[in-house]
């Protein structure tokens, strides 16, 4: 698992916002199929866990957005502290 997480770490360093942006439209696209090929029944289950996830993440992440945004100098290790 080392070696995996290794590996993302050194591809996430090499890539550009581009690169990011077109894995998340990829990310998204995966999940929308994922979401059709859901039976009748269990879509709205999977929409509460889906919007869990997504509050779960979007939070933490906006987080360390915000100072970036607003136009306040931040230092990278302050923010992975």
């Amino acid at each position: 698992m080392n070696r995996l997480t290794d590996a993302a770490n050194q591809y996430l360093k090499a890539c550009t916002w581009r690169d990011i942006a077109l894995l998340k439209i990829c990310v998204c696209a995966v999940g929308a199929l994922i979401g059709l090929a859901m039976p009748g029944r269990k879509k709205r289950a999977a929409a509460w866990v889906a919007s869990l996830v997504l509050a779960a993440s979007y939070v933490p992440l906006m987080g360390k957005f915000l100072p970036f945004l607003l136009g306040q100098r931040v230092a990278i290790e302050d923010i992975y502290r």
